[in-house]
């Protein structure tokens, strides 16, 4: 039997449904997800390590015209990817129509060999009906490898459509060991899961304004580990709604973060939360360096 390996970029707007596939693929989370756009900063790739083949996904920021420095990373990112792998998943939200969004990826697309599949994320939330008539106006402007509709939140479809993508892998060697998921080290997921609690617990003035550190993680005699992470905010309102009126709304974030950390560690944690205010960092690329994002 013959083995493939091979690396998939996963690209599509900002809240198609990019992560909660991906992390719906590898069986764990990995990927952070929100309601809220532009949710993926960095590049992060997700091992699925299957009998005869080792996919590689490359989960990237959703495509969008960019406002600041770190908009400008996001995009630079999720473009490059598209030169780095042997497949893509252009995801779309089958209840969205085709706009500028959509317009733009594919002109992207158009410009690359690689063999670029259809996945047609939201079916659940859509008549059946209503399928067809959306696969006919995509595959009018582009000839994909392949078209499959999916649910990427009920699981629909998705082993289809990993039998699908090993179709366009060649063959190959085995990249990573068996039981290793992501490249990315533990300190970058744990900010990451704690930068997903704030999405989901703050309105709109505060999610694109926060970056979080992980200063701190410790193995304590116990068996404990302590965590010290820092959410930084570019103004000091910010500041004063994620801590909350008498910390409340930052000892909810950490409630609500210290279960998912603690299943990723395998271990009980002690998790102690600060926040700071670094201004305009968006805008610096010293900033943007020191949060992880490498590519300035």
């Amino acid at each position: 039997m013959e083995y493939k390996s091979g690396f998939v970029a996963v690209i599509g707007r900002p809240n198609v449904g990019k992560s909660t596939l991906i992390n719906k693929i590898i069986g764990q989370k990995i990927v952070i997800t929100s309601d809220k756009p532009q949710t993926t900063r960095s590049r992060i790739q997700c091992i699925l390590t299957l009998d005869d083949a080792q996919i590689i996904f490359l989960d990237t920021p959703g495509i969008h015209k960019p406002k600041f420095k770190l908009g400008e990373y996001m995009l630079k990112a999720a473009e490059g990817t598209l030169r780095e792998v042997d497949a893509i998943f252009f995801v779309i939200d089958a209840t969205e129509k085709f706009g500028g969004g959509e317009k733009y990826i594919l002109e992207r697309l158009n410009t690359t060999t690689k063999p670029v599949i259809l996945v047609v994320n939201k079916v659940d939330l859509l008549e059946r009906e209503k399928l067809l008539p959306i696969i006919a106006e995509y595959s009018a402007r582009r000839n994909f490898a392949a078209v499959v509709p999916i649910s990427a939140v009920e699981g629909t479809n998705v082993d289809a459509l990993i039998n699908e993508t090993k179709n366009f892998l060649p063959e190959g060697v085995q990249y990573y060991p068996n039981d290793m998921i992501t490249d990315q080290p533990e300190r970058l997921i744990i900010a990451e899961l704690i930068r997903e609690k704030i999405l989901h617990a703050t309105q709109d003035e505060v999610p694109h304004s926060i970056a979080v550190d992980v200063d701190e993680f410790t193995e304590r005699d116990n068996g404990m580990i302590f965590i010290r992470a820092t959410i930084y905010v570019e103004r000091d309102s910010q500041k004063g709604i994620l801590i909350g009126k008498n910390g409340s709304m930052l000892k909810n974030i950490g409630a609500a973060s210290r279960p998912e950390i603690e299943m990723l560690l395998g271990a009980k944690i002690f998790l102690d939360l600060w926040v700071k205010v670094k201004r305009d960092w968006r805008n610096s690329v010293g900033a943007l360096k020191n949060f992880g994002l490498k590519d300035f």
